[in-house]
């Protein structure tokens, strides 16, 4: 049996705060340090899906209606709603105080130890079980284990860590959910501050009149993909993307400091949320694919490439309708392709 580790551990996270700031000599040895560090442990938390919650979050998306008849900007949803796939990602954020978290401001419970400290969302899958949805008023148990973490090398970025976490979210109906995450450790650029002022350069008045829009925007195109399904086209202001950190208590700078996104990251500009785009990719689902069940049985996905404030991008189908009843969508950016699901459905 794993141990359990309570809900209030903030001796626990004063000891890994310590522990992240050992230095690795390489990816091998920060995987294996990651791994000493959590083997066989599972953190236990305890929470109840609240109303305000998925109201924040709907309004954030703009898609008000969480269910027809059901208008999120009047009320709160009431206790019994379901809970859209996707969307239990605004509830079990992180829990430390500020002086915890990383210098890039991430939760660092599952970090790796440096120089490997640049952290970004590589993909996941989540299953969800037949009869067991998540639902408004329940009292969940999120039960957190860490499943891998393992030395990587690519031509273009060098070493990296991959660490792989799986959330398990119980309620008294039982299993209802179970969430695969996956993220990439890399060092931070070597020239970040040359690469920040080049981004200067390309920082011009078209991209900056883009950041000004105030809400989210979509629009559905007169082009069609494969089987006829429409494109659904996005662009997310700093506004929603601010409120996004917000409700899912994420302070990784990336998502809204310019600057130290730009200086430090070496980005143009501050990143949609990796989760934001995933959610986006389920909802399009729900829209166009579901055939009136709203739930999928299960996502597998993979992040690609970035995308910034005020850019706009498309979520497409790729494929749909095999044996498996797999439908194979894509979120893309001027051609390039910044992140790939495959949803199953329950039939």
């Amino acid at each position: 049996m794993r141990p359990r580790i309570p809900t209030s551990f903030g001796a626990w996270s004063v000891a890994n705060r310590c522990w992240s700031r050992s230095l690795a000599t390489n990816a091998s040895e920060a995987a294996a340090q990651l791994m000493s560090k959590f083997r066989d442990q599972t953190i236990i938390r305890k929470q109840t899906l609240d109303g305000n919650q998925l109201q924040r979050l709907c309004l954030t998306l703009g898609r008000p209606a969480v269910e027809p008849g059901l208008d999120t900007r009047k009320e709160a949803p009431p206790d019994g709603t379901p809970i859209p796939p996707g969307y239990h990602l605004v509830y079990f954020t992180p829990a430390d105080l500020e002086s915890m978290l990383g210098p890039d401001g991430t939760d660092q419970t599952y970090n790796a130890p440096a120089p490997f400290s640049r952290r970004m969302w590589a993909g996941g899958q989540m299953t969800w079980e037949n009869n067991v949805q998540l639902r408004i008023g329940d009292v969940v148990e999120e039960h957190t284990t860490l499943r891998g973490a393992t030395a990587k090398q690519s031509r273009s970025a060098g070493e990296m860590v991959l660490v792989d976490v799986r959330k398990e979210f119980r309620t008294e109906r039982g299993l209802s959910l179970v969430d695969e995450r996956s993220w990439v450790f890399r060092p931070p650029p070597a020239k970040a501050h040359a690469l920040a002022a080049y981004q200067d350069q390309r920082h011009n008045a078209d991209l900056v009149s883009q950041r000004r829009c105030a809400t989210p925007t979509e629009k559905v195109s007169s082009h069609f993909g494969s089987a006829s399904f429409p494109e659904r086209h996005l662009r997310w202001s700093p506004v929603a993307l601010f409120r996004f950190s917000a409700l899912t208590f994420n302070a990784h700078m990336i998502h809204y400091n310019e600057t130290w996104t730009r200086t430090v990251e070496g980005h143009p500009d501050v990143v949609v949320h990796g989760p934001l785009n995933l959610i986006n990719m389920l909802d399009y689902w729900r829209d166009y694919h579901s055939n009136g069940d709203q739930h999928p049985r299960s996502i597998s996905y993979r992040a690609l490439s970035p995308i910034f404030v005020g850019e706009t991008y498309a979520i497409t189908t790729d494929s749909a309708g095999s044996d498996k009843h797999a439908t194979e969508l894509s979120v893309n950016k001027s051609g390039v392709v910044c992140m790939k699901g495959t949803i199953t459905s329950l039939a």
